[in-house]
């Protein structure tokens, strides 16, 4: 035993250990970096591939969705409102503008919005007579329920555009949400060197992801800055189907520097950061909203479950319970 602490501590057999010692941590360090993945790479390949996906997602339902817009009535819609509808009607720039803030493009929907303008009204009313007289008539004399029938009417005619309505607020709601990232994107692109129409389509191809809505009136500025004579259409296009204050102020500045050939860059920052301080303004007005809405909620479903837990021991030690 003696012996062998002995050779352990001489000098030939120290050196040898600390050799080995030596070649074996040479030999980790070498080869470590050969065990060890790139996780960097496969999340960006992740990432990649993530994102091609729902690149290919958006342009389907873009596709499709202008498949089911662009579609033209050739049947009994459109027999019933030529039949029925004056022209000027066909013709109604209001109605015109309502659905291409919708989404809804062509002369189909035009059609259909027209169509159930005119059914809506005779369809409720028989619906809410139906009502009254089958079901439950609260009561009403004769004269009271056709007056009733008659209110159902007046809110059938108001009924399409409420849904146009609604489809047009979500729509924006989804746009103002993409927009600042958007014009990020753009300003990445124009000081690049790319050109507008490169830049508008780039970012179209991009936005997707985030905001279908937004990538297809994009697609929409491309496709007219292409072919309309005068860009500064395609920009007011642009700002009249959307419907939103600041996509009107960075179609100002994309019209006068188009016009006097000032920078683009500075502008869409501003821009960018207005848009921003836009979307959180309407997000802290939503959460100053929140406490009002809540009160009733409070009042009728918290107070009782904490009246009953304070006083629920208290009640059941006096009564003997």
């Amino acid at each position: 035993m003696y012996s062998l602490v002995a050779s352990l501590f001489n000098i030939e057999s120290a050196v040898m250990i600390l050799v080995a010692i030596a070649a074996f941590a040479t030999i980790v360090t070498l080869t470590m970096p050969l065990l060890e993945t790139d996780k960097l790479s496969n999340r960006m390949k992740l990432a990649a591939t993530e994102r091609d996906a729902l690149r290919q997602r958006y342009r389907e339902q873009m596709t499709n969705d202008r498949g089911r817009l662009r579609q033209a009535h050739k049947g009994f819609i459109k027999d019933v409102v030529e039949r029925f509808a004056q022209g000027r009607m066909l013709e109604n720039e209001a109605i015109k503008e309502k659905l291409r803030q919708a989404g809804f493009r062509g002369q189909g929907p035009i059609y259909t919005f027209i169509f159930f303008r005119f059914v809506m009204p005779p369809v409720v009313f028989f619906l809410t007579l139906l009502y009254l007289y089958g079901i439950n008539s609260f009561g009403l004399a004769t004269m009271a329920r056709i007056a009733v029938a008659g209110g159902g009417a007046l809110f059938g005619f108001y009924l399409p555009n409420l849904f146009v309505q609604n489809v047009i607020a979500r729509r924006q709601e989804s746009i103002q949400k993409a927009f600042p990232d958007a014009l990020d994107l753009l300003l990445i692109c124009v000081e690049s060197g790319m050109s507008v129409e490169a830049a508008f389509a780039k970012v179209a191809a991009e936005i997707g992801a985030q905001s279908v809505e937004l990538a297809e009136e994009l697609s929409i500025t491309t496709a007219e800055l292409s072919y309309l004579q005068e860009r500064r259409k395609a920009y007011e296009n642009l700002a009249s189907r959307t419907g939103l204050p600041g996509v009107k102020a960075v179609v100002t500045s994309l019209i006068q520097a188009e016009r006097y050939g000032t920078p683009l860059g500075q502008s869409l920052r501003v821009m960018a950061q207005e848009n921003r301080d836009m979307r959180m303004a309407a997000a802290e007005k939503k959460a100053a909203a929140l406490p009002p809405k809540l009160t009733v909620p409070m009042i009728a479903f918290f107070l009782p479950v904490l009246f009953c837990v304070i006083l629920g021991p208290a009640a059941i030690k006096v009564f003997g319970w």
